[in-house]
Parts: structure tokens; C-alpha cells; sequence
């Protein structure tokens, strides 16, 4: 159980001792104290829904809501960064597998602010039920955003811990200690979570005038999220044993209604899903929101990502997620325009020429701060090797998505770490595109998928104008093409699967997605230990790394919660 229940739980049994004891002291209202049901107004349960909300941004500096810590620093698309294996070293356990712990910390502080983010979702609710449509006409409104916002947090656990306690509105307080984490099946917990996604579709609007509230097709996509990674049927060593039609005709079915009628759409520039100045844009599905000068000292700034910028003057600490030479090397291109599924890593792009004599899919420049080219489209503050922490250990190349310039207006200081209010983006039109191109090539319709896949790599190609040295020239040489069949491929399903997988990567690298994609399509342990045995020739910290079958697809239960449990929880095989 997470330790804020628990810390309700002891709560009310010291009000009850307290009240038994001190009656005749506690008969008159205390001034400024205010009870549960006097909270129960229209105005203070809209205050209980903000509450819920601002869990999304309620991230410390190791917990954040972009899970890259889970989904890219352990998917082999980054590493850990900082100032060595020791730094930050619950950060090393993950992204090496074989010291990985249920004392992990940071699972348990991830575990407990997830619960957190339930924890006031099920208040909201419990307070919404009470009141009367006729005093509060959002009523049905809120109660979707709420199940929205739940669905999300559950969503982030079923994906980090395969099987988690099930907690919503209707159990008591005192009753949550009686839930175990295996009370529901694989397939059960799915669709709860489905559940809540698919009342938020059928209830919240088509439109929201506030941006940060989650619309009809919000819902809908994330409902088609979830019945992708359900509809992908694993056994106990996590080996897909079959893919559930029903399902992938579901995701499509939803992917169609966002696609054509929800006024989403693919932004002109890839750079503009990461800048401060075009945040809520058209390709902006659901958004975490920041903000800063907001009446508090620094702000609701993104904390999730203010360790990852780089040491130079501007920024100072810390330089962690760092992109992978693997994940660098895989932007080149082929003499086609297309991505090397293969060979990507016969030669290594570092700096300098290594960006000009070869082909790359501009989406490097838009993910990957490189020795010598402008940092975040600026051509005079160019990024230098000095700024990386521990060259030695991790390379030279920082994160750029998370990011902002020094001089940009969302950029906020909390000495000695950094970030930004820009908004980070939980879920974009691309994702839509290609959950559905997956659907339909795992259904046998590859020729169906491929304008999906080609819409995405057409804006990639055209995502070059921001990409200029201080001379107008290009920063690499870049090229992309779109899939052609019978002319620069045979797009077979066994081919398409590989081409949808490889532009996942391409598009979403550092977004946290890499390594539950990995997860999701079985091959996880395959694919990071062929990782392991190419990166650690480059990487000599990585040469133990090693990922084990039917483990390490999901974390540990964190023993800190097997023991408030009573030991009700049960562990995750392998741990």
C-alpha cells in the first residue's frame, strides 16, 4: 500500500483516539478548520479537481511523469549521464538490470506518487457523487476528467509493474489494506483502466476552452493505446503468444474517429512539438502543463526533466539522459532516403564530418545535442564538448527534447538545477498515426498502413528550417524519402513491421516510450542484449549490463509497499 494510505489510515485512527478522549474539548468548530462534508460545494470540489490535476505536474527531480527514466534510459536509447555509475546510482541499477533491486528507491517514490495522483482523483470523485447535477452542472464533465486522469496514472503503473493493486472511488479508506496487487487478472486490470478511458470518450466534449482538460478524443486515443497493449497476448516469460484481433480492429476503429474528426494534425515542423512558443498545438493531444510566475516561488515547472541539461554557464547541472551512440547512429540513412534496419553501427557519427559525409533524418538535430551544431536551433550558442559532464564514461551528446534555451521565457532556475514551464506532451497526433499503422499491419493490411507511416516520415523530411549554421548551411546532411514499393523496397508485413518499429524510435527517441514498445512486441530481451554486446565496446560501464526473460520486463514491487501490505503484495517473478 503507498504510503500516503497508509499515513490516512493512521490519521483517522489518532482523530477517532483524540475524539474519544477530548469530547467535551472538541464540541465547539475549532476557527479556520473546515470539515469533509463543508468541502462538498460546487467551489471547493472544482478546487478538488484542480488538486487531481496538478498531479501530473507533482514530479521531483527522479520521478518524472515523461518516464524516461523507465522508458529510455532502460530501452538502450540513452544512458544514465551525470558524473558516473555512482551518481544517481538507483538511475545505474535500471539501465544495467543486473543490480536492480525491490530497495530501489525511486520505484517506491514513483510507485507512491503515482498512487498519490489516484489518491486524489478517487477524493474528487467520491465529492462529485455527493452533489446534485442542478447545483453543479459539470458534474458528468468532471467525472470524465477524473476517470481520464485515473486511467492515465493506472495506465503508467499496469506498464512500469504489470500488476498493481486496484483502488477507485467506491472502496473506503479502511478497506485498502485488503487489496492485493494480484486481486485482478493481466487482462482484468487492462480493462479497468479501458474502462475509465472509454466513459471519458462517451462523456467529455469535442472541445475543451481550457487546454489542459482532456477531450472526447484525448479519451479516445488513449483508450486505442490501451487495447494495442492489451491486444498483444504474453505468457509468464513475457513471449507474445498471440495478438488479439478484436482489439487491433478496436485501436483502428478509435485511431479513425481522432484522425478524421477531431481537428488533430500532424505540426508543419517536428521542432514544434518542443518549443515553448508552440505548446498546445495542433499536434498536442493531451499535455502536462507547466507554468511559471504563477504565484508560487519558482513556479509548477517541469522537474521531471531538470536534471538533463547540459554543465555549460547558461544551464550548470547535471547533463543525465543521455543519448545512446546507438540511438545517434540509428538517424543515418540508406542511399534511398530510408533507415538502415540494419549496420546502422559499422561506423560511429560523433562529430563534425561524421554528420556531413554521411545521410541523416533531420530528426537527429531535433532530439540530440551534437558537438558543434547550434543548441536548440540557435546557430550562436552551439553546443561544445566541455558542456558534457563525464565524457569518459557516457560520450558527449545531451537530450534537446526536454529541454529549452537559456533565453527562452519558460526557462526558470531553482539553484543549483534548471528546467522550464514548457509543456511536455503525454500523448501527439504521430502517436495516433502509428498505433494505427501497427494495428494494421499486425492485422495483415500493410499496404493499408503505409500512407500512416509515409505521413510521418513526409513531416520529418520537411522538418529542416530550423536545423541552419550560422552561414545558412544545413547542420547535417539530411535525407529522407518515404516508403515506395517496388521501387526502394517490398513492403511485406515482415518488412512493414520492421519500418513501423524503426519510425517509433525515430519519432518518440527520449519521449520515455522506447522501452515499452520493446516490452509490448515481446522482444525486449533480445534486442537490449544485443544492445549490451555492441554499446559496451563503446561504453565499458555496460559490459555486465544484462537483460533476463521473464524478469526484467517489469520493476520490482518496492518492499516498501510489500510491507505496508502486511505482505499481501506479491513480488514480481524474479525479484
Amino acid at each position: 500500500m503507498p504510503a500516503t494510505m497508509k499515513k490516512q489510515i493512521l490519521s483517522i485512527i489518532l482523530v477517532l483516539s483524540v475524539l474519544a478522549a477530548c469530547k467535551k474539548t472538541l464540541d465547539q468548530q475549532p476557527q479556520g478548520v473546515i470539515s469533509s462534508d463543508e468541502l462538498n460545494t460546487p467551489t471547493n470540489i472544482e478546487k478538488m479537481v484542480i488538486a487531481a490535476y496538478s498531479s501530473l505536474g507533482n514530479e521531483n527531480l527522479h520521478t518524472s511523469n515523461s518516464l524516461w527514466p523507465w522508458g529510455s534510459m532502460r530501452s538502450g536509447d540513452a544512458y544514465k549521464g551525470g558524473d558516473g555509475v555512482g551518481d544517481n546510482s538507483e538511475w545505474n541499477d535500471y539501465e544495467t538490470f543486473v543490480t536492480n533491486q525491490n530497495t530501489n528507491s525511486l520505484t517506491d517514490q514513483m510507485w507512491a506518487q503515482l498512487y498519490n495522483g489516484i489518491a486524489r482523483v478517487n477524493n474528487a470523485l467520491q465529492r462529485v457523487e455527493q452533489i446534485d447535477a442542478g447545483s453543479y452542472p459539470q458534474k458528468i464533465q468532471r467525472q470524465a476528467e477524473m476517470r481520464f486522469l485515473r486511467g492515465n496514472y493506472y495506465f503508467m503503473l499496469k506498464i512500469m509493474w504489470n500488476r498493481v493493486p486496484y483502488i477507485d472511488e467506491s472502496i473506503a479508506v479502511d478497506q485498502y489494506i485488503n487489496i492485493s496487487n494480484v486481486a485482478l487478472t493481466s487482462d482484468q486490470l487492462w480493462d479497468k483502466i479501458a474502462a475509465d478511458f472509454r466513459y471519458a470518450a462517451d462523456n467529455l466534449p469535442a472541445t475543451q476552452a481550457d487546454k489542459g482538460r482532456p477531450t472526447k478524443y484525448a479519451a479516445q486515443a488513449y483508450l486505442a493505446k490501451t487495447e494495442l497493449y492489451q491486444a498483444y497476448k504474453q505468457n509468464d516469460e513475457h513471449t507474445v503468444t498471440g495478438i488479439d484481433q478484436t482489439k487491433l480492429n478496436q485501436v483502428v476503429t478509435l485511431c479513425d474517429s481522432v484522425i478524421n474528426y477531431s481537428g488533430y494534425a500532424l505540426a508543419g515542423d517536428f521542432g514544434d512539438n518542443f518549443l515553448t512558443a508552440n505548446e498546445n498545438g495542433p499536434e498536442s493531444i493531451f499535455a502536462i502543463q507547466y507554468s511559471k510566475n504563477d504565484g508560487t516561488q519558482f513556479g509548477r515547472i517541469d522537474m521531471g526533466h531538470s536534471l538533463v541539461y547540459p554543465m555549460n554557464q547558461e544551464f550548470g547541472c547535471c547533463w543525465q539522459h543521455i543519448p545512446s551512440q546507438d540511438l545517434v547512429n540509428s538517424f543515418k540513412t540508406a542511399s534511398t532516403g530510408l533507415p538502415l534496419f540494419t549496420g546502422y553501427n559499422n561506423s560511429d557519427a560523433i562529430e563534425g564530418g561524421d554528420f556531413l559525409n554521411q545521410t541523416f533524418d533531420p530528426r537527429l538535430d531535433h532530439t540530440v545535442a551534437i558537438p558543434g551544431h547550434p543548441y536548440k536551433y540557435d546557430p550562436k550558442f552551439v553546443y561544445q564538448k566541455t558542456w558534457a559532464r563525464a565524457p569518459a564514461i557516457y560520450g558527449y551528446f545531451s537530450e534537446l527534447k526536454g529541454t529549452v534555451d537559456a533565453s527562452d521565457p519558460s526557462f526558470q532556475k531553482i539553484p543549483p538545477f534548471m528546467s522550464s514551464s514548457k509543456n511536455w506532451e503525454l500523448i501527439r497526433f504521430a502517436d495516433v498515426l502509428l498505433w494505427k499503422a501497427e494495428a494494421l499491419i499486425e492485422l495483415g493490411r500493410p499496404q493499408d498502413a503505409l500512407p500512416l507511416v509515409n505521413q510521418v516520415r513526409q513531416r520529418a523530411a520537411v522538418s529542416t528550417s530550423r536545423l541552419k549554421q550560422t552561414d545558412g548551411s544545413a547542420t547535417s546532411n539530411y535525407k529522407v524519402a518515404t516508403y515506395q514499393p517496388g521501387v526502394n523496397c517490398n513492403w511485406t508485413q515482415d518488412f512493414a513491421r520492421q519500418a513501423l518499429r524503426t519510425e517509433r524510435r525515430l519519432e518518440f527517441a527520449l519521449e520515455g516510450n522506447r522501452f515499452f514498445d520493446l516490452v509490448r512486441w515481446g522482444i525486449a530481451d533480445t534486442y537490449l542484449n544485443s544492445y549490451f554486446t555492441s554499446e559496451s565496446s563503446k561504453r565499458s560501464y555496460l559490459k555486465n549490463a544484462k537483460f533476463t526473460k521473464g524478469r526484467d520486463e517489469y520493476l520490482p514491487i518496492p518492499l516498501n509497499q510489500i510491507n505496508y501490505s502486511k505482505g499481501l503484495y506479491k513480488q514480481n517473478p524474479g525479484f
